[in-house]
């Protein structure tokens, strides 16, 4: 199963489109950092079009380093190279998940002006177990502009994404709450953080699952290296919310060779529910089982892509088209471009990563 391990999840080039514009307001020329992190002009003129993890990681370290602040100009202070490395270290010798929590967001509140966290804690003993949370509230500085969206995914996927890791699994995140307006891309903001999620409030928080707390730190020096070397953008992807039932699907997906990817019954069975409810809840997610094959597809054939010594047409194969035209065709109707549009800017960002 060669082809599954590519698939490491895509980012919308909206996403990209948002970093990029935090660039360009601060007086960068952004399509060089994009071409340099392996992202082709065609790709950003294209809606459809998806980026990798790792494409979308050296964009971000890129725009951190040219600005010299890794919260890319959306605070009154800058957060400037090397603060998340501090970060890091400062958190990872904490015994267990609540320090760890609270050792970073003192740490970002050490670095940041304009926008904080409050950790509110609801552990009371007449709570049910699956209910206790930990609230992740959003400080604003009244006199500062306020956070757009990117802001506040930028500060919590930041301090979550260390915390998931230092204690090694994915934290669960039950509800997230913002005072600015929907942003475009919205559904690619809950991937991020969860399905409950909503725009437009009197508040900002975030409701994270409670047991994290007493887990133990497991991470150390040693593992530091490889971690720091990926993140944060590794993030985005890494601890996407994987409750909803089109995760489970996908999972589901991944785990089998496309030959035997299982028909709609078929896996309504599998998920051990009616094939009309796997439908109705699916589409209550914005998805079909269709939509969510076609997308497994996109994102392997991306990955695979990277890969410059792989032929167009051993990649049609590998995700499944017995003929490269069929290949083309569908790629054009998921990202709008052609499969060879992802392939120029990438040989220099393949050859240069491997190096480093």
């Amino acid at each position: 199963m060669k082809n599954m391990k590519n698939d490491k999840g895509t980012i919308s080039v909206s996403m990209v489109e948002e970093a990029l514009a935090l660039a360009r307001s601060r007086g960068l020329d952004a399509l060089p950092l994009a071409e340099a992190a392996g992202i082709a002009a065609p790709m950003l003129a294209s809606p459809k079009s998806r980026v990798s993890s790792a494409q979308y990681g050296a964009l971000w370290a890129a725009i951190a380093r040219a600005l010299d602040d890794e919260f890319f100009g959306q605070d009154s202070h800058r957060m400037k190279s090397g603060s998340f490395i501090a970060m890091t270290q400062t958190a990872l010798t904490a015994r267990n998940g609540a320090q760890a929590l609270a050792r970073a967001v003192g740490f970002m509140r050490l670095v940041l002006d304009d926008l904080g966290v409050q950790i509110e804690t609801d552990t009371r003993a007449d709570t049910r177990a699956d209910t206790q949370h930990v609230r992740l509230r959003f400080v604003e500085n009244p006199n500062a502009p306020p956070p757009a969206m990117f802001a506040y995914a930028t500060y919590f996927i930041l301090v979550y994404g260390l915390l998931c890791w230092l204690v090694g699994r994915r934290i669960p995140l039950l509800e997230a709450r913002f005072r600015c307006a929907e942003p475009p891309a919205a559904h690619e903001y809950r991937l991020m953080f969860c399905d409950h999620m909503s725009f437009g409030q009197a508040e900002s928080y975030v409701d994270l699952a409670a047991a994290f707390l007493d887990l133990p730190v497991v991470q150390t020096t040693k593992s530091v290296k490889p971690f720091l070397r990926d993140a944060p953008g590794s993030f985005i992807v890494k601890y996407r919310n994987p409750g909803s039932l089109a995760a489970r699907v996908r999972k589901m997906l991944r785990a089998l060779p496309m030959a035997g990817w299982p028909a709609a019954d078929q896996m309504a069975e599998r998920l051990h529910v009616a094939e009309a409810t796997m439908r109705r809840r699916l589409k209550q997610e914005g998805y079909t089982y269709q939509s969510i094959k076609d997308d497994l597809r996109r994102d392997i054939a991306i990955g695979e892509l990277q890969d410059t010594n792989r032929t167009i047409a051993d990649i049609a194969t590998s995700v499944g088209f017995a003929e490269p035209s069929a290949f083309h065709r569908a790629f054009r109707k998921w990202t709008g471009m052609r499969p060879t549009d992802y392939r120029p800017a990438r040989a220099d960002f393949t050859r240069r990563t491997e190096s480093d």
